[in-house]
């Protein structure tokens, strides 16, 4: 057997991985929007819309349609993972 050395991740670290190269999709309704994002301007209450955030959980945008969220990620070159 081969013993790896391994050198734990700093918080810092941990904190910026996947950054810029992973993102994820959450559908998520209008009422619970404004904490994630705050220059959202009036929004109808109770739609359910889909949010694409970074690895960090920064929000990158929100759509109506989940294939529209999903072509930003594209656009972006981020690679987007499931969140179960």
């Amino acid at each position: 057997m081969t013993r790896l050395d391994v050198t734990p991740m700093t918080t810092g670290e941990f904190a910026h991985l996947g950054e810029g190269h992973v993102a994820y999709l959450r559908k998520v309704s209008s009422d619970d929007l404004r904490g994630r994002f705050p220059a959202l301007s009036e929004i109808a209450p109770g739609l359910e819309l889909w949010a694409l955030f970074g690895a960090n959980g920064q929000p990158i945008l929100l759509s109506d349609a989940r294939d529209r969220a999903l072509a930003g990620a594209i656009e972006n070159e981020l690679t987007t993972v499931a969140l179960h």
